[in-house]
C-alpha cells in the first residue's frame, strides 16, 4: 500500500502459513508440541471413582496418573464455553495437553470456529509449531457435521492465529505451521473442505486488513490498487475495469461524484469481473460495497459522544467483504457462475467545493435526489453503484454496506440487517450464513415507511424519519435497483468492527462466498 499523511509505512502482511491434516490416530501416540481436547459439560461426568467417563477423556487420563482429572478439578473446569486449561505433561507423544470448553453443547459453525479461536490462542500461549485437535464427543456427528465442523474449526485457527501487525514498530510472528485434526474422519472430502477453509480465511484477513488500514494509507486509490492486486494474482479467471472521475461523469453519476467533491483525494470506481476457467455461465451474479474510506459526515459533520468519527475508516467495510470474497473465489475458482463485484471508493469530506444540505444530485438511472443529510452519503454512493450492477445483466444481487446506525440500535453488535423483497433470494443469503457461522436477520421493507422519504422538490430526499432508518435506507437503495433483478441489502454497520479486539471482523466474506458457491451448483 503506498502512503500519503502521517510518512506511515505499513509493513508487509503476514498470513497464517498452517498446514491441516485430517488423521485417525491414537491420540495416546501422537506427538508434537500440545494436544488440546473440546469437551461440552457433559463430557466431564465422573463415575464414582471420580474417574472421567468420557472414553477419550478417560483414555488420555490412564496414561497421565488421573493428572487430568485432578488439575481440571483443582482449577475449577467445568467445560464452559471459552474455558481453557493447559498442562506440561510428560507420559504422552505430546509436550502438552489442553482441555478447551465447548458449553453444553456445541452444534453450530460459528459454535467449532469459536473453539478454533481460543484453540489458536492457547498454541500462540504454547509456542507450539505442531498441535493436534480431538473433540471428546464426535461419534454421534453425521459425516456431513464432521465435514462442517472440522472446516469450522480450522477457520478458526487461522483467523486465532492472525494478527494484523502491519501498523506496529514490533512484532512477533507466529509459531505454529501444522495442525492435525483427529477423530472427524479423513480423506479426500474432508481434505478438499480444510483447503477450503484455508481460502475462505484468507479472504476474511485480507477484509480484515483493508478494513484496519488508517485512511491516511488506503485512499479511494489505494483501494483501487488492492483490487487490481486481486485480479493480477487470478488473471485467469479475473479483470479489472477502474473508472476515474472524469469516467463516471461521463456514466451520468452525480450522486456518486457529489459525495466525493469535497475530498482531495479522488474517486475510483471499482469493477472487477470473475469468469469461470472453463465451462458454459448458468448465472450472473454482483456483490456491491459500500466503499467509503473515511467519513467525516460532511457539512452534517460527526459531532459528539457516539459518532465514533475516529473510526469511520471502516465504512468501506461492505467493499472488504466484497474483495476478501474476491479473493478467496479467485482460489477456489467455482464453473458455472459469472461475479461482478463493485465498488464506488471516495471519502465523504468538507471543502468549499464539497456537498451541501439542500443541493440536488442525479444519480444515473435520471432519479434526482434532495440532500437533506450529506451524513446520509452511503446510500447516494451504492445508488450509482446498484445502477451500473443492475446494467451488467445480472440476475441477482446483494450488496453490502455500513449503512444505518439504526441497524445496530435494533440488531446489536454481532447481527447483520437482511432486506429484500424476494423471499426465495432472504432464503439463499440466511442459508449461506448459516453455513459460515455468521448472524443474519432479516427484516422488514414497510413501503409505507418511504412517506418520510419523498421530497418536495425532487424525486425524493437521501434521508426520512428517524425511525425505522435502516427500513428507509434500504427503501431508497431499492430505486436504483432493476425491477427485473432480485436483489438483497445486508446493513453490516454491527458487526463489521470488534470493539472487544479493536480490531476488524471481516464480517461477510465468508456468506458472499458460500452464496456463490451455492449459485455456481
Amino acid at each position: 500500500m503506498s502512503h500519503t499523511l502521517g510518512l506511515t509505512h505499513p509493513s508487509d502482511t503476514y498470513s497464517p502459513k498452517i498446514s491441516f491434516s485430517a488423521k485417525d490416530v491414537d491420540i495416546t501416540e501422537w506427538k508434537g508440541d500440545i494436544l488440546v481436547v473440546g469437551v461440552t459439560e457433559n463430557d466431564l461426568a465422573r463415575d464414582s471413582n471420580s474417574n472421567f467417563q468420557n472414553s477419550i477423556l478417560k483414555k488420555l487420563d490412564s496414561k497421565l496418573g488421573g493428572l487430568l482429572a485432578e488439575a481440571s478439578f483443582e482449577e475449577d473446569f467445568s467445560g464452559k464455553v471459552g474455558q481453557s486449561t493447559v498442562l506440561r505433561i510428560t507420559g504422552l507423544g505430546s509436550k502438552r495437553v489442553g482441555l478447551i470448553g465447548l458449553g453444553q453443547s456445541a452444534l453450530t459453525p460459528s459454535d467449532f470456529k469459536a473453539f478454533g479461536e481460543v484453540f489458536a490462542t492457547a498454541a500462540k500461549s504454547a509456542q507450539a509449531a505442531n498441535a493436534a485437535i480431538v473433540l471428546a464427543s464426535s461419534e454421534g456427528l453425521s459425516a456431513q457435521s464432521k465435514l462442517s465442523s472440522a472446516y469450522a474449526i480450522a477457520s478458526g485457527v487461522v483467523l486465532g492465529i492472525f494478527e494484523d501487525n502491519r501498523y506496529r514498530s514490533e512484532s512477533k510472528k507466529p509459531t505454529l505451521t501444522s495442525v492435525d485434526i483427529i477423530g472427524l474422519g479423513s480423506g479426500p472430502e474432508l481434505d478438499k473442505k480444510l483447503k477450503y477453509a484455508r481460502d475462505v480465511s484468507s479472504g476474511i484477513i485480507l477484509g480484515r486488513e483493508l478494513v484496519n488500514s488508517p485512511p491516511n494509507v488506503l485512499t479511494p486509490a489505494v483501494l483501487a490498487e488492492e483490487a487490481s492486486k486481486i485480479a493480477s494474482t487470478y488473471s485467469e479467471v479475473f479483470t479489472a475495469t477502474i473508472l476515474n472521475a472524469e469516467q463516471c461523469k461521463e456514466l451520468k453519476m452525480g450522486s456518486y461524484l457529489g459525495v466525493a467533491e469535497a475530498s482531495a483525494n479522488p474517486p475510483h470506481f471499482i469493477h472487477l469481473r470473475y469468469k469461470p476457467p472453463s465451462g458454459p455461465i448458468n448465472v450472473k451474479l454482483a456483490l456491491v460495497g459500500k466503499g467509503l474510506t473515511f467519513d467525516s459526515g460532511g457539512y452534517n459533520i460527526k459531532t459528539g459522544p457516539g459518532c465514533l468519527i475516529e473510526l469511520m475508516k471502516f465504512d468501506m467495510g461492505g467493499s472488504a467483504a466484497v474483495f476478501g470474497a474476491a479473493k478467496a473465489l479467485g482460489q477456489i475458482k467455482p464453473l458455472g457462475v459469472e461475479v461482478h463485484f463493485i465498488v464506488a471508493a471516495c471519502e465523504n469530506m468538507i471543502s468549499g467545493t464539497g456537498m451541501r444540505p439542500g443541493d440536488i444530485v442525479t444519480a444515473s438511472n435520471g432519479k434526482t435526489i434532495e440532500v437533506n443529510n450529506t451524513d446520509a452519503e452511503g446510500r447516494l454512493t451504492l445508488a450509482d453503484a446498484l445502477v451500473y450492477a443492475c446494467n451488467q445483466g445480472v440476475e441477482k444481487v446483494v450488496d453490502l454496506a455500513t449503512l444505518t446506525g439504526a441497524c445496530a440500535v435494533a440488531l446489536g453488535p454481532k447481527i447483520a440487517g437482511v432486506f429484500t423483497p424476494n423471499d426465495d433470494l432472504a432464503k439463499e443469503v440466511l442459508q449461506a450464513s448459516e453455513v459460515s457461522g455468521e448472524k443474519l436477520w432479516r427484516m422488514p421493507l414497510e413501503e409505507s415507511y418511504w412517506e418520510s422519504m419523498k421530497s418536495g422538490v425532487a424525486d425524493m430526499k437521501n434521508s426520512g424519519s428517524r425511525q425505522g432508518g435502516a427500513i428507509c435506507a434500504a427503501l431508497f437503495l431499492k430505486q436504483f435497483v432493476n425491477e427485473k433483478v432480485q436483489w438483497v441489502h445486508i446493513d453490516m454497520v454491527g458487526p463489521v468492527w470488534s470493539y472487544k479486539k479493536r480490531s476488524a471482523t471481516g464480517f461477510g466474506v465468508a456468506t458472499l462466498v458460500e452464496w456463490v458457491l451455492k449459485n455456481s451448483s
